[in-house]
């Protein structure tokens, strides 16, 4: 067993999920608590950007935990995508801002849940609790994560703490949120190494409720249609991911950083959820526009949620 209590994040990890993992540990060790941030999946290119403007290495990557270890979460509490091995491993913490579900432990734990834009904003507001001082390579992570998640302060979470955040932030690193922060999420948006399968995995999510699987995908673009583009593959390896996790749903979600706005594919069983829960029908490729919509968090998820009877 690791002897450090092990900080990470949730599964085909965002930026969010992988700076705040090593923003946490650093914040941990101020009260004495001896932690290493790692990570459950690779890199996307948005974060590799992070890290190579840092001259940083990334956290170690993992799959599962032994009994008995020692686990700070963050971004992140369900289940599905947290850690294998996590339900005989011992949580000692959980820090985030989704909706808390089948989350249960046999010990008490300190648990901080905000509704902000980003788990970062959560730690910004810790260190300066804590009267601790933010370096600049804290300050980058935490920077790099609130843009990530907020979309440059545009989606419909962002919050004013994360804009105070932001402000703070760009201070203490030098850095423009508008210049760094667009270069960063254009990086992310070159899909055109990645398999069909390692585009859908980039950054997906599973929920259950009520008996039902569903799994929501989402990859930020500049042209939807070049994405779209390859509709067919993706829609292929949807289809593996469907039979092989014995998912009911499957929802790929395409996002215009630049227009504000969304585009899905659905593939499963229970593909027409989608119309319920947006109320507009698919078309003949499985797909809809969903004008507005960027948030898989606050947009996508919960209504389609509250439609599984």
């Amino acid at each position: 067993m690791e002897n450090k209590v092990l900080v990470t994040g949730h599964k085909n990890p965002d930026t969010d999920s992988i700076c705040s993992s090593i923003v946490m540990a650093n914040l941990a060790k101020h009260y004495g608590v001896d932690c290493k941030p790692v990570r459950l999946g690779n890199l996307n290119k948005e974060t590799e950007y992070v890290f190579k403007h840092l001259n940083m290495e990334a956290p170690e990557l993992i799959e599962k935990v032994d009994e008995g270890q020692k686990l700070i979460l963050v971004d992140h509490n369900e289940k599905a995508q947290s850690v294998e091995g996590r339900e005989n491993a011992k949580i000692l913490a959980v820090i985030d801002h989704h909706r808390i579900a089948d989350f249960e432990t046999n010990e008490p734990l300190y648990y901080l849940a905000k509704p902000y834009g980003c788990t970062s904003t959560l730690l910004f507001e810790e260190y300066k609790k804590a009267g601790l001082e933010i370096d600049k390579v804290m300050g980058t992570l935490m920077l790099s994560a609130i843009v990530s998640d907020t979309l440059l302060l545009k989606s419909p979470t962002c919050t004013e703490k994360d804009v105070k955040a932001v402000e703070e932030l760009e201070e203490i690193t030098g850095l423009k949120a508008s210049e760094y922060g667009l270069d960063m999420l254009k990086a992310g948006t070159d899909l055109s190494t990645y398999s069909s399968q390692e585009v859908i995995n980039l950054d997906a999510k599973e929920y259950e409720k009520n008996g039902k699987k569903i799994v929501i995908s989402q990859v930020n673009t500049a042209d939807i249609d070049d994405v779209f583009s390859r509709r067919e593959e993706l829609e292929f390896a949807m289809e593996k991911e469907i039979a092989e996790k014995k998912l009911d749903l499957f929802i790929f979600v395409i996002t215009d950083i630049i227009n504000t706005s969304s585009k899905i594919i659905a593939l499963g069983a229970d593909k027409e959820l989608t119309e319920k829960a947006f109320g507009k029908k698919l078309d003949e490729f499985d797909s809809m526009m969903l004008e507005g919509v960027v948030s898989r968090k606050k947009q996508i998820a919960p209504p389609l949620l509250e439609v599984i009877d």
